[in-house]
């Protein structure tokens, strides 16, 4: 099978690491013809390397290693090594070189991506050599990105950046041989919550809700609530909870073949009167007037 390319030669890829950042200095795909011969890196240089196909040798700092197909190692700063192949399967590789710079002293207050990538880090700066076999299919991630750098679509450095960030983070997992993090997730923070409350009180409880039990609901007095959704949404708790109930009544009178007065019953309306009347300013015409123009008289 044939194995795609990945096009890397110029484009920089930086990506925080905590207080520390990635920076990618290229990434490489190729088939091993010939062996390669001991080499190391730099104080703050990695070399990541996978092997989807053929077989070979490494030598690392003096121990002999097989290759095979799905086969991982990382060589970090000062660890000798050697590529040896097989002339007969020869193996193909994918390899991404970066350094790991920074380490200043960390910010007070860290987001949970923050904390992640700074454990990342770490993992990295104190695990300068490992070798095995990859356990978190990696293999389609490469695939994906020979696919970005190939057409280089709209929004693909965005792609590149997230893409190499899940090859580091599978990289990390192999590592760490799946063991759970022991990192508390971040929580939503009350405010996260109560939007969540009100936006499925005014998805499903448009018909009957109202101000004083939304109020409740968040946990905040009449005036609370009030600002709340006029900060959120611009709008008061009458027009928010009228417009819900007008999105109802537009979806009921272009899907279903209710008659209006039902349509009026199931979005909360007292009268079919006020109803109409509130539709027709909503609108700009009359539910009759909205069904026609929205199914071209056809029978629902």
């Amino acid at each position: 099978m044939s194995l795609p390319p990945i096009h890397m030669d110029q484009m920089a890829v930086k990506i925080p690491l905590g207080d520390r950042m990635l920076n990618v200095l290229y990434v490489k795909f190729g088939y091993f013809y010939h062996s390669v011969q001991e080499h190391s890196h730099s104080k703050t240089s990695y070399e990541l390397h996978y092997i989807p196909q053929g077989q070979g040798t490494l030598v690392a700092n003096g121990q002999r290693y097989s290759l095979t197909p799905k086969m991982l190692f990382m060589t970090g700063p000062g660890i000798a090594h050697e590529q040896i192949t097989n002339p007969d399967d020869p193996m193909a590789e994918y390899c991404i070189c970066f350094e790991l710079t920074g380490g200043n002293a960390a910010p007070a207050k860290r987001t949970a991506k923050e904390h992640d990538f700074a454990h990342i880090a770490e993992m990295l700066i104190h695990t300068p050599f490992w070798i095995g076999q990859d356990t978190q299919n990696m293999q389609p991630l490469f695939h994906q990105l020979a696919h970005e750098t190939s057409e280089r679509l709209i929004g693909y450095v965005s792609m590149v950046t997230v893409i190499i960030e899940q090859i580091i983070i599978a990289l990390i997992r192999n590592y760490s041989s799946n063991q759970p993090s022991h990192r508390p997730i971040q929580l939503k923070t009350l405010d996260d919550n109560r939007l969540v409350i009100i936006e499925n009180c005014f998805l499903n409880e448009y018909a009957t809700i109202t101000l004083h039990a939304l109020a409740d609901k968040l946990g905040l007095s009449i005036r609370q609530t009030e600002r709340t959704l006029k900060s959120r949404y611009g709008m008061t708790f009458s027009e928010k909870r009228l417009h819900a109930r007008m999105s109802a009544a537009a979806y009921y009178l272009t899907t279903t073949a209710l008659p209006v007065g039902a349509v009026a019953d199931r979005t909360g309306f007292a009268t079919l009167e006020y109803f109409c009347q509130s539709f027709k300013k909503h609108f700009k015409m009359t539910p009759g007037q909205y069904r026609e123009h929205h199914t071209g008289g056809l029978n629902l």
